[in-house]
C-alpha cells in the first residue's frame, strides 16, 4: 500500500501534468490558485447551506456523489497551490496536527469546542 506522502506526491505529479498539457501554468499561479481554492470551498458549503446537522450527516447517495467531487475540486487546487509555493503538504500537515496537540491537550480540551487561548 502506497504511503499517504507517495499518494499526494504522485496527484501532484499528475495534475502538474494535466495543466501544462492544456497550458494552463500561465495562470496558475499563488493569488488565483488560492482564489479559486476558496471559490470551490464554497461549492461544498452550498451542499450543506440550511440542512441541520442531522440531514448534514445523512446526504442522499446523489448529494454526496457531488460534495464528493467539489472535495476533489478542493483538494486539487490545494494540491497545485502547495506545488507552486514548494510545500510539502504531507509534512506542513504533519507539522500542525503537532501544533495542534500542544495548543490543545487532550486534559484540557476533550469533549469542547472551546478556542486553546480560552481552555
Amino acid at each position: 500500500m502506497p504511503r499517504k506522502t507517495d499518494t499526494l506526491r504522485s496527484l501532484s505529479a499528475q495534475l502538474a501534468r494535466f495543466a501544462a498539457a492544456r497550458d494552463w501554468d500561465q495562470f496558475h499561479n499563488p493569488k488565483n490558485l488560492a482564489m479559486a481554492l476558496a471559490g470551490e470551498a464554497g461549492e461544498v458549503l452550498e451542499h450543506f447551506q440550511w440542512l441541520t446537522p442531522a440531514e448534514a450527516a445523512n446526504l442522499p447517495a446523489a448529494t454526496r456523489a457531488e460534495v464528493a467531487l467539489e472535495c476533489a475540486d478542493v483538494l486539487l487546487f490545494l494540491l497545485r497551490l502547495t506545488d507552486k509555493l514548494d510545500i510539502d503538504l504531507a509534512a506542513a500537515a504533519s507539522k500542525k496536527l503537532a501544533l495542534n496537540a500542544k495548543k490543545y491537550p487532550v486534559a484540557k480540551s476533550r469533549g469542547k469546542a472551546t478556542k486553546y487561548d480560552r481552555l
